[in-house]
This record gives C-alpha cells, structure tokens and sequence, in this order.
C-alpha cells in the first residue's frame, strides 16, 4: 500500500473516531446529513465490524440517558426496558468486534454474555435486567400494571447495573 494510501485511511479513522466522539456527546440530528461511504466503511476488517460496534456502542449510550430520563419520570417499567435494551445493545457491539456478526440468542440476556466472553460479574448484571424484555415481562404483567410493579428503587438498581454492563464494553468497544 503507498503512504498516500495509509495516510488517508489513517486520517479516515481518525475522522471516524471524532465522528462517533461528537455523536455520543451532542446526540443525532433528524436534519443531519448522511454519511459518507468513507466514514461508514469497516474501519479494521481484521478485527470484526469495528464501524457496526461502535454504532450500536452509541445506540446504548443513548438508551442509557432515555433510561435514566425514564426512572425520573416514574415511568420504571419504561426504565428496567431501556436498562435491558442497553445490555443488549452492548454485549451485541462486543459480538460485532470479536466475531464481526451479532450473537444469536434467545433474550436471555445472560445467553448473550456468555456467548460475548462477560466476565460473570457483568453476567450476572445482564441476568438482573433479563426480565424486562418487553415480550416476557407483559407475558405475565398487563401494560397498565407494569409500572406498578417496578418501584423507584428497583429501577434505580436496574440503572446502574446497566451502566455497569455499558462501562465494560465501552472498554472492549472504544479500545479498539
């Protein structure tokens, strides 16, 4: 590969890299422009779907916030579903880096860490948040009891072990 070549994929991950910074703290715009071939490109192809994890990466950071928002509003089943929404997330942006694909599994959430290599710890906080995908948890709750269900402490449990889940694959995902 010429340097000219190297250069400008270096430059290009870089830009990416301050692309992804910029979304994660200043958030999406319905007005913003699409991206460019070159910024949606695998950035590594050795090293699985770098560009495709550090997007859904963003995704659960973003689910985090509306989690944390919900839990204000008292809207705690809203909460515990974004708190899993976020592990899922996550754990599935650790997959497209290591394996280049997502995981399949079951919404078993605890399923998934396993199949990414978690750690138990962050197993363990993925089998806590398992319970409030949306499908299991009305199979036994009618929508207008769920947040009776789920009191303020509960989803305040939830949260952190959802930042718990999001602070290790951002080590995994933004070392990258």
């Amino acid at each position: 590969m010429s340097q000219k070549q190297s250069n400008n994929s270096a430059n290009s991950d870089d830009d990416s890299y301050q692309e992804l910074e910029r979304l994660l703290t200043e958030g999406v715009s319905l007005n913003q422009p699409a991206a460019s071939p070159a910024s949606s490109r695998q950035l590594h192809e050795d090293d699985g779907d770098l560009q495709g994890a550090l997007g859904l990466y963003a995704e659960a950071a973003q689910d985090m916030a509306t989690a944390s928002l919900e839990l204000s509003l008292g809207r705690h089943f809203a909460c515990a579903d974004y708190c899993n929404q976020v592990a899922e997330k996550a754990a599935q942006a650790v997959s497209l880096l290591r394996f280049g694909r997502r995981s399949m599994y079951d919404h078993d959430l605890l399923t998934l860490g396993t199949a990414v290599g978690a750690p138990e710890e962050i197993q363990n906080e993925m089998a806590t948040l398992s319970p409030f995908h949306p499908e299991s948890f009305y199979a036994d709750t009618p929508p207008e009891e769920a947040d009776e269900v789920i009191n303020a402490d509960q989803a305040n449990s939830y949260v952190k072990s959802a930042r718990k889940v999001l602070r290790w694959a951002r080590g995994i995902v933004l070392a990258a």
